[in-house]
């Protein structure tokens, strides 16, 4: 067994694919965690979605498919965040609007000539098929979401708590919303290299939803959430390797089944009391 392990490490693309796991797993986890506390779930969904019309398009302009998600999500993340509070309210617009650039992206897919598998993979993901240069790319915005999120750790968390003592404070609501969206952009773009823009909301959201049922501290919190994240995916590529079966899908049947334990734990815990 540990033999048939380590032989995984032969493979390049299996390297590359538990550096760029690692990479988009620790990014999701940490904005994930904002996400569900600034209850911005739906928000971050429809980015990655947007994401699709991106991804498909710059196939059109000769650019990889992560260059147009990443650039027509940050764009869309700032205009959302420019609604400021107002983006909780504003979810059929958003969904108006996500409705569009799927349908844009399925048009773009149409128009293109190329190959027609990258349909699949813009949809479903291709972590064994990532290469040096992406990963490069992943890496250097991974560390700059990481950099943004430690610099507005302090007044994000208190933006997301207490929003109107936080404006009383001096603190900036809209200018922090954009940036932040712009951060989940990024990490949503970085998430939809593993499972497809389909399935984004399950490394984004599920493993911090998770953490924030087993814990109710900022900072276990959160490292929860990233130990959960890498250690899915690690388990994901590990079962795809001796069994063929998808990694996306096992990330996000991982996902749901420690959700609903994490759910049933919760409440046999509440009934103790």
């Amino acid at each position: 067994m540990i033999s048939a392990l380590l032989s995984m490490w032969d493979y390049e693309f299996m390297r590359y694919a538990f550096l760029a796991g690692t990479i988009a797993a620790i990014i999701s986890g940490m904005v994930g965690y904002f996400v569900i506390i600034r209850q911005l779930s739906f928000a971050a969904h429809a980015l990655g979605h947007i994401g699709f019309a991106g991804a498909s398009g710059a196939l059109l302009l000769g650019l990889t498919p992560m260059t147009g998600q990443l650039i027509l999500t940050v764009l869309a993340a700032g205009g959302m965040g420019a609604l400021g509070e107002r983006i909780s309210k504003s979810d059929m617009a958003i969904g108006v609007i996500l409705s569009f650039c799927l349908g844009l992206g399925t048009l773009f897919l149409h128009i293109y000539n190329g190959y027609a598998g990258q349909a699949s993979i813009i949809l479903f993901g291709n972590l064994l098929g990532v290469s040096l240069k992406d990963i490069s790319l992943m890496f250097l915005l991974m560390l700059l979401c990481i950099s943004a999120v430690l610099i507005l750790s302090r007044r994000l968390l208190f933006s997301s708590l207490e929003p109107e003592l936080a404006s009383a404070k001096g603190i900036s609501l809209s200018t922090i919303s954009i940036v932040f969206l712009m951060i989940v952009a990024i990490a949503v773009t970085l998430a939809s290299q593993v499972v497809g823009v389909i399935l984004v909301f399950t490394l984004v959201i599920g493993p911090p939803a998770i953490a924030v049922q087993l814990t109710h501290q900022f900072g276990s919190g959160m490292m929860l959430s990233i130990l959960l994240s890498v250690l899915i995916v690690w388990a994901s590529i590990v079962i795809s390797y001796f069994t063929d079966y998808p990694i996306s899908f096992l990330i996000s049947a991982m996902v749901f089944f420690i959700y609903i334990l994490s759910v049933l734990q919760q409440r046999m815990m509440a009934e103790r009391v």
